[in-house]
């Protein structure tokens, strides 16, 4: 059976149907992850659960830790993740509550790191 993480963005803090079992803190190479991981099941499945903003919502979209949150999922031993956003919106044919599924992405972020490959011992 798979293990499934799941990021939180703003407004998803609480799952319905979600049984915590316990509460993790991991240590990863790039730093502290958003919060600590929430670990518990839905029905079956095992679920691996994070804010991306930290539990009180106290972290800005440029001062997370994408690196750390990645690396502390591996670490759990987590297969796939899913990762839940509200952002607005470029075409106005979409209205709030319209679920979206990405096939490519442009990324504008600066000023962070944006992979795990530091540049050493070759590619």
């Amino acid at each position: 059976m798979s293990k499934i993480g799941l990021i939180g963005g703003s407004g998803l803090y609480d799952i319905k149907g979600f049984i915590l079992k316990q509460k993790k803190t991991v240590t990863t190479p790039y730093g502290k992850p958003s919060d600590q991981y929430l670990i518990g099941k839905i029905g079956n499945t095992e679920i691996v659960f994070l804010p991306r903003h930290g539990k009180k919502h106290n972290m800005p979209p440029h001062m997370i830790n994408y690196r750390a949150n990645i690396w502390g999922f591996k670490k759990l031993s987590v297969d796939r993740i899913i990762s839940i956003s509200a952002v607005g919106g470029i075409k106005k044919g979409f209205k709030p509550g319209d679920i979206v599924v990405l096939d490519q992405i442009m990324d504008m972020t600066r000023n962070r790191k944006s992979t795990f490959y530091d540049g050493k011992g070759g590619v």
